[in-house]
């Protein structure tokens, strides 16, 4: 797994745009106004910091404890760091990615959400 897979299946969703509002080396993945997938770095290894549902979000940490991390610069609550090492399977990344595209997408106002359909 690495950005360009993750950015390619976010990019595939309904409403989706890609951005760099922090930094030009930071991709960050919007549905609508709110992002729900930053792409960066944990040390040298590529990472996507994804929101989650916080007692999954708990749960992934505890079965990969070295490679799902409390959100880095996120409530650490609602998002999980996730490291691309190849520890975390791939459709388990990619069902991590469409939980956070459904939770961030959920809470845009209606009239965003219906501009989407």
């Amino acid at each position: 797994m690495n950005h360009s897979r993750i950015a390619e299946a976010g990019l595939a969703k309904p409403g989706t745009t890609l951005r760099y509002p922090f930094d030009p080396d930071l991709p960050v993945l919007f549905v609508g106004s709110k992002m729900f997938a930053l792409l960066g770095h944990t040390g040298e290894r590529e990472s996507v910091n994804l929101k989650a549902d916080p007692e999954e979000a708990w749960l992934l940490r505890q079965q990969y404890p070295e490679a799902v991390l409390p959100g880095y610069h996120m409530n650490k609550k609602h998002w999980n760091t996730v490291v691309l090492d190849g520890t975390v399977p791939d459709d388990e990344v990619f069902a991590m990615l469409e939980q956070s595209y459904q939770l961030v997408r959920s809470k845009l106002p209606k009239r965003e959400r219906d501009e989407m359909q």
